[in-house]
């Protein structure tokens, strides 16, 4: 498959324009091919609301027990993850999924592992803040405390005025989810040596050994790139004016613990929301930007390292009746296996890791 159906992604840049009673207008300045973000009508983007957003990001006070913030989840080192097999959430209740990744999130069809009804940053982020099973943030049944403790902060109140001008009562949770779906919108990664090499014309941004993994894994052969597609390197991506698509979740033959395809019951995918006995095992394909940093891998964080991941596709999986057509194995010597870990490494995007603007409020 060729590497043309990737989207040019170079630079990510913000110009705002303000009226006298506040934002009047959010411009993206984006580089030609890259499209603009998908933006809710009902939360219109702004630079106060995106400066809101990532205080809010890194607040403890968001959480029911007051002892975790959304970052102690999405780590900006680890391109928002926590290097966990699985998430623990604010009461120490371990998790059945891994953390997934934030790298750009804007440009998600779906939200979570396996949810095909969650189709904005809005709606996902729902369901950390009230999931009771597990717990996760734990704001279920304290949202008016929760709020409170924003509205009796002098500071907060004022941020919350700056974000939302036109609303006489500003410090509310619905805004506290839309400032913080804002600033993660703007998570953006586009530097790594690929990009680099591919779009900036840098010949000397990418190893020969990350090359060759380049061409295997958009080869036939292996057809990583079959589930792992666009400029995202992921399932489908909108954007803004983009045509409807419709979300992918496939099966890639990680359990059959009865002989006839079932997943362990801790969690068995899309089917656990469609009740559909095709659905078992099905999950999302996650983007690869930056996936060198997010071990352990799969929903469950079973297996430790790339290369164990390759070996795993290698083999197509286990043997299940559900297992996507997509999971044939292939062939694939060490040297070739180094390769191809070599690639998935020049994903990384270092700037995304370390650009301030991303990180707490200093």
């Amino acid at each position: 498959m060729r590497v043309t159906v990737l989207v040019v992604a170079l630079v990510f840049v913000f110009s705002i324009r303000h009226s006298a009673f506040g934002i009047d207008s959010f411009h993206w300045s984006l580089p030609r091919g890259l499209p603009v973000p998908r933006v809710p009508a009902d939360n219109s983007i702004s630079q106060p609301k995106i400066e809101l957003g990532r205080r809010l990001f890194y607040d403890k006070r968001l959480s029911g027990n007051g002892s975790y913030s959304c970052a102690s989840c999405h780590q900006q080192a680890f391109a928002f993850t926590d290097g966990l097999a699985r998430a623990v959430g604010s009461t120490g209740a371990e998790h059945a999924r891994s953390t997934m990744t934030l790298t750009n999130v804007a440009y998600n069809v779906t939200y979570g592992w396996a949810d095909s009804g969650l189709r904005t940053l809005e709606a996902q982020m729902l369901v950390p803040m009230l999931n009771e099973h597990p717990i996760e943030m734990g704001l279920k049944g304290h949202e008016a405390r929760i709020v409170a403790r924003f509205s009796s902060d002098r500071a907060s109140v004022a941020a919350f005025g700056a974000a939302f001008p036109r609303e006489p009562a500003p410090v509310s949770l619905q805004n506290i989810v839309k400032s913080i779906a804002s600033f993660e919108r703007t998570l953006v990664s586009a530097d790594s040596p690929f990009d680099r090499y591919l779009y900036r014309d840098d010949k000397n941004a990418m190893s020969a050994a990350a090359l060759r993994g380049k061409d295997l894994f958009f080869s036939e052969t292996l057809g990583c790139s079959e589930c792992h597609a666009s400029f995202n390197l992921s399932g489908p991506v909108t954007f803004e004016r983009a045509t409807r698509v419709e979300p992918l979740f496939h099966n890639t033959g990680l359990y059959n613990v009865n002989g006839r395809g079932a997943y362990p019951r801790t969690d068995r995918g899309l089917m656990d929301r469609t009740h559909n006995a095709a659905d078992m095992g099905r999950f999302r394909a996650p983007t690869l930007r930056n996936v060198a940093v997010t071990a352990p891998y799969m929903h469950d964080g079973s297996i430790e390292t790339l290369q164990a991941a390759i070996d795993h596709y290698a083999r197509g999986g286990v043997t299940s009746p559900l297992k996507s057509k997509r999971i044939k194995g292939f062939p694939i010597t060490p040297e070739q296996r180094r390769d191809l870990v070599a690639f998935l490494e020049s994903l990384t995007d270092k700037s995304f890791l370390t650009n301030p603007a991303f990180g707490p409020v200093r």
